[in-house]
């Protein structure tokens, strides 16, 4: 086991363009992360949680720290990200674990707007 992850390893520094993917990705959500995890403020009035176009209220509401699951959910998916884009990598070639790399820092970017969205209504509602 310990072989082969330092193969791995060894094969995405061999590949500067998907090391520098990476850490970039790696970089955003870590900058996310601290981010949202900084624009918390508890309060004893329940904030925005979600949206969701299929109910009665399309605004849902929760306690000010479910908000500390978007700055788990930035860390986790980019955590994911890296791991599989080296997996891929190591199996499949260096295009698909650029584009799934790629992806992961969509994923973060998107994640990034819908939060800062949502902490931006608890201001409005």
């Amino acid at each position: 086991m310990k072989e082969i992850v330092i193969t791995s390893l060894k094969t995405l520094f061999a590949d500067r363009y998907l090391s520098v993917l990476l850490s970039v990705l790696i970089l955003l959500a870590l900058i996310f992360s601290i981010n949202i995890g900084l624009s918390i403020h508890p309060s004893y009035v329940q904030q925005v949680s979600h949206y969701s176009a299929f109910g009665i209220t399309h605004f849902y509401r929760d306690q000010w720290f479910y908000i500390f699951v978007f700055v788990a959910f930035g860390l986790v998916a980019a955590a994911l990200h890296v791991i599989i884009s080296i997996k891929l990598l190591v199996v499949k070639g260096r295009s698909l674990a650029a584009m799934f790399a790629w992806i992961g820092i969509g994923i973060i970017l998107f994640s990034w707007i819908t939060s800062l969205a949502l902490l931006n209504l608890r201001i409005t509602l």
